[in-house]
């Protein structure tokens, strides 16, 4: 009995990425980068062409354009509900699931929620089946940590402090970094030159590295920035005149002659 050879297996195609604008963006950028390497453009000539930072391009020429895509795929956006979601999740357990969708729209929506109520229906059905995605945990950026450092204590909200004070338990770094930001600017704010030293002996101790750099540029210059942190003269006046100028400058440049330009200096204040 002849035996009959088993059929090929069916290769399946590959499985497409949904065409979202971020997919779509990603593969438009790798090939417009990418033509433009087989060219020989640089890469500071691609980055002012398509308006890319350097370190874009240079991602884009080193990786592979599948882990571009994937790397895209998993970036999404925070939804219109990302911020009401803990709120949602919280009456939600609180009410053993047993809680309407257009009732708890309505509270959000009280709240400052501008979505829709068809979202909110689809996240309580996502709790109820046990499939929703946990809560984004709320993370402020470096410059708002930065922010709430250097402004002083009493300008703080009371919110606003509370979460300086999360943070700096969740880093010790940051918190040995706020006490000596805020004693530098209290240094500036009174001009207290005379206790600069002792800030730059502290902060070269046990400061974070930025921190100690920071200190170590002061003490080359030590003569010059304690005279700036105590006494009442400084070069600001100079400044201004040679910003002034060089916007004279500027707005004259290839349409009039040096002559009216000295006359605009000395004339204009």
């Amino acid at each position: 009995m002849t035996e009959v050879p088993e059929p090929p297996p069916m290769l399946l195609p590959p499985a497409e990425l949904p065409r979202t604008q971020i997919i779509e963006r990603t593969r438009h950028r790798y090939e417009d980068i990418h033509r433009l390497l087989e060219k020989h453009w640089t890469v500071s000539a691609i980055a002012r062409r398509l308006n890319l930072d350097r370190k874009t391009v240079r991602r884009f020429r080193d990786t592979d354009l599948e882990q571009l895509l994937a790397s895209a795929r998993e970036r999404r956006p925070n939804g219109v509900l990302e911020p009401f979601k803990a709120y949602l999740n919280a009456r939600f357990t609180e009410a053993q699931g047993q809680v309407s969708g257009t009732r708890l729209f309505l509270e959000i929506q009280a709240r400052g929620y501008r979505g829709s109520r068809q979202v909110v229906r689809k996240h309580l059905a996502a709790l109820r089946a046990g499939t929703a995605e946990p809560v984004r945990a709320d993370i402020p950026s470096p410059r708002k940590i930065t922010s709430w450092i250097m402004r002083p204590r009493n300008i703080l909200t009371e919110s606003q402090d509370q979460r300086l004070l999360q943070v700096r338990l969740a880093c010790p770094d940051i918190t040995r970094a706020c006490e000596l930001a805020r004693a530098f600017a209290d240094l500036v704010r009174h001009q207290r030159g005379y206790l600069l030293l002792e800030w730059i002996r502290q902060a070269e101790q046990n400061a974070p590295k930025p921190m100690k750099g920071f200190a170590g540029f002061l003490r080359q210059d030590l003569d010059a920035v304690t005279a700036g942190l105590t006494l009442p003269w400084s070069s600001g006046v100079v400044e201004g005149h040679v910003n002034r100028v060089k916007t004279l400058k500027r707005a004259m440049y290839g349409r009039a002659s040096f002559e009216l330009l000295r006359t605009r200096i000395l004339t204009q204040p």
